[in-house]
């Protein structure tokens, strides 16, 4: 039974076993689930990549290519030159 040893800062090292076991990787988030027993369950945050499927919203939008995007990319990038342009000169 892998086991681990409580630092000064309450700080432990979740032992190798048990992060391959709980599929944790570095900047995981943790639950620690105590139970009426006083048994303490360890609980990976990570969401499986299955259970995001449908949170986003799709709706209908316009399929563009790669011409309009190009656009749109260098008139959003003209109006923030302008944009900050302006800026500088009333600073000064």
């Amino acid at each position: 039974m892998p086991t681990a040893t409580l630092t000064s800062k309450g700080q432990i090292t979740i032992p190798q076993p048990v992060r391959q076991q709980l599929g944790l990787k570095t900047g995981d988030r943790i639950d620690f689930i105590v139970a009426p027993n006083g048994r303490v369950v360890l609980k990976s945050r990570r969401i499986p990549f299955e259970q995001l499927r449908g949170i986003v919203k799709t709706g209908k939008r316009k399929i563009i290519d790669i011409r309009e995007m190009d656009e749109a990319i260098a008139e959003t990038a003209a109006h923030r030159f302008l944009r900050v342009a302006r800026r500088r000169r009333t600073a000064k």
